[in-house]
């Protein structure tokens, strides 16, 4: 497919999202990271600078994912995700530490983040699997191999230690139930999330007296001619109140510390107001400061470079995790919402891409990248304000970093790739 053909049938409402979010991306990281001492944009030893160098290596990875032959990410994709495991597996003994994780490789002028080519090679891994012909999801044993394929990934990255980018695997769950997975999976996942929550919050006791009442109220309101199979249901009680007993010593006896505490924080499990308020400002001192900058900002904002919360470096790790708040404090609530609306329209699009895809490897491709994009927004948004625990995960095509940049560019210009030959087989 010629270049001319390509700019004709991209999809430039995607491209054009993109590149806002990648401009008003920087635009903050330059806020959140500028000093008197800095001169130039171009200044490649600031943090806004090399942002400044990973777009441009970007927009070069742009034009080189779009000239590939759209064959040739379903043809390699098992390659790709080969490789993707042995470069996580390569982290155990290469992996260079930050922050208490060895995620990264040193290359010396900059560190590769493997995870994020991995979310790009299980994207493709998945709808690969689940596009063969031979592929049944209704089959336990595909299902199995389709669940493996997103499993090994977060098995491998869980222990550097990074639950937040192990998590994003999870996601793609979504990919599988959009392709057939009985939905009486995501019932038992829910299920278990929500006995998980119940039993932080109020004990495993009332949760068995929360349990029995349902029991009590099943039997008493069902019809007569509607028999209730008690074995499978006394079964399925008994392993509820297994789950929920585990919670307990996991929470107690695997957690460290800091993980007990954030969960604490979450679901505020100190009723007392005054150590509540010193865990927040101990323990949950980003997210406490996060929403004070974010309140600060008001309905217009303080104004670019007038932040007074982002100047004062009040915010830890303001231009990675939490450069939403850099957004609310200088630009407001209407900086909010703009950057919010962008990101939902970015949304609602690749779905309606996805749908049209007449390629099977295509939509399920396209809906592994809208899983693993909304996620990262969903959480990252969630723990900035305060509704989620802090986890550390990036704000997609926002934050900065070089591999987070890279490799959530080239999952989305992949799939747009992929849509332009279905617009080429509609001609």
């Amino acid at each position: 497919m010629s270049g001319r053909s390509i700019l004709k049938r991209i999809d430039w409402l995607s491209v054009f999202i993109y590149f806002a979010l990648v401009f008003i991306g920087w635009i903050n990281i330059y806020s959140s990271t500028f000093t008197d001492e800095h001169s130039s944009i171009f200044d490649f030893s600031t943090l806004y600078g090399k942002q400044l160098f990973f777009i441009g290596v970007s927009l070069v990875t742009i034009v080189v994912v779009l000239a590939l032959e759209v064959n040739f990410y379903e043809r390699f994709s098992s390659l790709l995700y080969l490789i993707s495991m042995v470069s996580l597996l390569g982290l155990f003994v290469f992996g260079k530490t930050i922050a208490g994780a060895t995620s990264w490789y040193d290359l010396g002028f900059f560190n590769l983040q493997p995870s994020e080519l991995a979310k790009v090679a299980t994207a493709l891994a998945l709808a690969k699997y689940l596009s063969d012909i031979q592929t049944d999801i209704k089959r336990r044993k595909d299902q199995f191999y389709a669940l493996l394929i997103i499993l090994v990934p977060a098995i491998l990255i869980i222990p550097q230690p990074d639950p937040g980018s192990a998590l994003v695997f999870f996601a793609m769950i979504f990919v599988i139930f959009r392709e057939g997975l009985p939905l009486y999976y995501l019932v038992i996942i829910l299920s278990l999330i929500l006995v998980f929550v119940t039993t932080l919050m109020f004990g495993t006791v009332w949760l068995i007296i929360g349990l029995a009442l349902l029991i009590i109220i099943l039997f008493a309101t069902k019809r007569k001619t509607l028999k209730i199979p008690v074995i499978p249901l006394s079964l399925v009680s008994v392993a509820v109140i297994l789950f929920s007993l585990s919670v307990n010593f996991v929470f107690n006896n695997v957690f460290e510390q800091r993980h007990r505490d954030r969960f604490g924080l979450w679901l505020r499990l100190e009723k007392d107001p005054n150590k509540l308020e010193q865990i927040r400002k101990s323990i949950g001192y980003n997210t406490y400061q996060s929403e004070k900058a974010i309140e600060s900002g008001g309905f217009f904002g303080k104004g670019f470079l007038e932040g007074t919360r982002t100047k004062g470096d009040f915010v830890p790790e303001q231009h990675t995790d939490y450069i939403f708040s850099t957004v609310g404090e200088e630009w407001g609530f209407l900086g909010t919402a703009t950057v919010i609306i962008l990101f939902t329209v970015l949304f609602l699009r690749l779905i309606s891409l996805a749908e049209r895809q007449k390629n099977a490897f295509a939509r399920m491709y396209g809906y592994g990248v809208i899983s693993i994009l909304l996620i990262h927004y969903f959480i990252n948004i969630g723990m900035v304000i305060g509704i989620l625990p802090t986890i550390g995960i990036p704000l997609p095509f926002f934050s900065y970093g070089g591999s987070g940049l890279l490799f959530f560019t080239i999952l989305l210009f992949i799939f747009l790739k992929l849509d332009t030959n279905r617009l080429k087989e509609s001609f």
